[in-house]
């Protein structure tokens, strides 16, 4: 009987398993930049180094037969590796549509994909989108004739391919068809839009928990990750949508790849804003099975952890509008309020009158005011000549490299106007204080009687 029941699990567990497979991926890719490549797809984010002239071949464990992609600096090629692959490509990155070659097994279907790319990617979607009503229905015909008729002329060797590219072809028409309906008023630049009463409708029947066709598909991709937002209310007072409550439908989906990509997406809600974060987190790594996912999502937790109150604050040196440079060591002894904001940004320019107003109510106490703008460098004369017409006090600061700036990654800062209070030791007070047109924040420094 235990044997029985040994051989039963050991089924039990084989039909909910995928079997890694090795195969080897071999080619030349000339005039890459850093003479590297990387494969990435499901379970799969693969460096290759290339040789001097650009030659490779590399072992590649696969769990999954799809679509992957190899990655160069400049370009992103749509390749399709199942099990039995035995795949070599050819292509000079500097002119990649044109000199893209397959050979070995699973050559015909990867030539059909480099086709079909050819054909999907002369009306990029921002202008397909851009088109009135009429325009476009006209368009996506003529992509769909276009690709059917290269499908019907490739004679395909891998049924499995062919099958699943079918039904691709279907979804290509679908995900036009729902994106125009959604964001044609974004890209038309109009105030709304609505489709006329002939416009087509899209498949509600379509089945949006289908492993295969996710792992195949960009465009079901693209489907599923629409409907699902669709469906997740987001917090009141907070555009996006809340990834505390994705979870539970998150949970219910059967596609292990499909949970991935909506945590992946997601990922950014494990921030030190999101005070459900640390439940996120821990939903979240019980969710996924992928390892990398799971480094990218602890990497965040940790990033929020490290600027929940009472921690020492990131360390800033930058440039002073006046001359020298500015640190945080330097304002050590005092409380310091942080804005950070560039002269571009509408809503920063809005708290200036409030930000002076306050910075005069605090004048002579032990508290610092210190704007730091994520204005190019390039546009540093603007950045000055603003500082000095509108009269800005405290310390104006410049960061060094914008959205890439030190301070935006160490604080997890994703929009401007941030603003941050710091201690007078250089530890942190909140990371997302008050904004000046907020009572609060006259609320909060009186409390700490400054």
């Amino acid at each position: 009987m235990k044997k029985i029941f040994l051989l039963l699990l050991m089924v039990t567990l084989y039909s909910f398993s995928t079997t890694e497979e090795t195969i080897i991926v071999s080619g030349k890719i000339t005039n890459t930049e850093n003479k590297t490549i990387r494969i990435k797809g499901e379970l799969l984010d693969k460096e290759i180094k290339l040789k001097p002239d650009g030659s490779f071949s590399e072992k590649v464990a696969l769990e999954f037969d799809q679509i992957y992609k190899i990655e160069t600096t400049k370009n992103s090629i749509p390749i399709y590796l199942s099990k039995d692959s035995k795949l070599v490509l050819y292509a000079d990155d500097a002119n990649l549509a044109s000199t893209l070659k397959f050979t070995g097994k699973g050559n015909i279907e990867n030539q059909y994909l480099a086709k079909k790319q050819l054909i999907t990617s002369a009306t990029p979607d921002d202008e397909l989108y851009k088109l009135d009503e009429n325009e476009f229905l006209k368009r996506l015909q003529e992509i769909k004739t276009s690709v059917n008729s290269l499908y019907t002329k490739t004679k395909f060797t891998d049924a499995a391919f062919k099958e699943k590219e079918a039904r691709n072809i279907y979804h290509l028409e679908q995900k036009h068809l729902l994106f125009y309906k959604k964001f044609h008023y974004y890209y038309a630049k109009l105030d709304s839009f609505n489709v006329s009463e002939t416009y087509p409708k899209f498949d509600e029947a379509m089945n949006l928990d289908n492993n295969s066709d996710f792992l195949f598909s960009n465009q079901y991709q693209d489907i599923v990750v629409l409907k699902f937002y669709e469906n997740v209310k987001a917090e009141e007072g907070n555009p996006n949508i809340s990834a505390k409550n994705a979870i539970p439908q998150i949970k219910a989906l059967k596609s292990q790849s499909i949970k991935n990509r909506l945590i992946e997406n997601l990922s950014y809600d494990i921030n030190i804003e999101n005070q459900s974060y640390d439940i996120v987190y821990q939903e979240f790594l019980l969710i996924t099975n992928d390892p990398i996912l799971k480094q990218k999502l602890t990497a965040n937790y940790n990033a929020a952890n490290a600027l929940k109150p009472g921690n020492p604050a990131p360390g800033f040196n930058y440039e002073n509008q006046k001359g020298g440079k500015t640190s945080l060591e330097n304002l050590k002894g005092k409380y310091v309020y942080i804005d950070l904001w560039a002269t571009w940004c509408s809503p920063c320019r809005e708290q200036i009158p409030f930000l002076q107003k306050v910075e005069e109510q605090y004048k002579g106490k032990n508290i610092e005011f210190v704007s730091i703008s994520i204005d190019a460098i390039k546009n540093q004369p603007k950045w000055n000549k603003f500082v000095i017409e509108k009269q800005l006090g405290g310390i104006q600061l410049l960061a060094e490299n914008e959205w890439e700036s030190k301070i935006i990654k160490d604080y997890s800062v994703q929009g401007v106007p941030t603003f941050i209070l710091l201690d007078p030791n250089g530890n942190i007070v909140t990371v997302r204080a008050p904004k000046p047109s907020d009572p609060k924040l006259i609320e909060l420094l009186n409390s700490l009687r400054i």
